[in-house]
């Protein structure tokens, strides 16, 4: 049973595929594109760059941004992320913390998200969901990359 007070969003799924092809699958554009409801991603991935998230959601168009905090290449991606969409202010104590985990396993790997700050239990549940949706599509992606 998990903490209620627990705001960290979570989301794992196991992919057949290698560590190699996870990682493409989260850093390549036009693979993230596929299951990532159509984000493009622009970034060159090396930690301290930006990262732009853009796309149209309920048919507005949005920019969200972000940077990469951390890298272990494949194993490990660690950004920021902000939201203009979630009407907050931006200011760094409204960033999350998006963490990616690419663990080998026999056969394939296992892929989890974590992501920080969010602002209660119900906007945690929701953002796992959609955690769980993007992997499920990474995990039909993965294999091809």
């Amino acid at each position: 049973m998990s903490d209620p007070e627990d705001l960290t969003a979570r989301a794992t799924v196991v992919v057949d595929a290698d560590p190699d092809q996870c990682w493409r699958a989260l850093t390549d554009p036009d693979l993230v594109a596929e299951y990532f409801f159509g984000t493009k991603v622009t970034t060159d991935w090396e930690v301290g760059s930006d990262i732009t998230y853009s796309g149209e959601w309920e048919g507005k168009p949005y920019e969200d941004r972000g940077k990469v905090l951390d890298k272990t290449e494949p194993l490990l991606l660690v950004t920021s992320f902000f939201s203009p969409m979630s009407g907050k202010e931006n200011v760094p104590e409204n960033w999350q913390r998006v963490t990616y985990r690419v663990q080998p396993i026999d056969g394939g790997c296992r892929v989890s998200v974590e992501q920080t700050g969010n602002d209660s239990v119900e906007a945690t549940e929701h953002s796992s969901s959609n955690w769980q949706q993007v992997l499920d599509g990474l995990r039909k992606v993965a294999p091809k990359a």
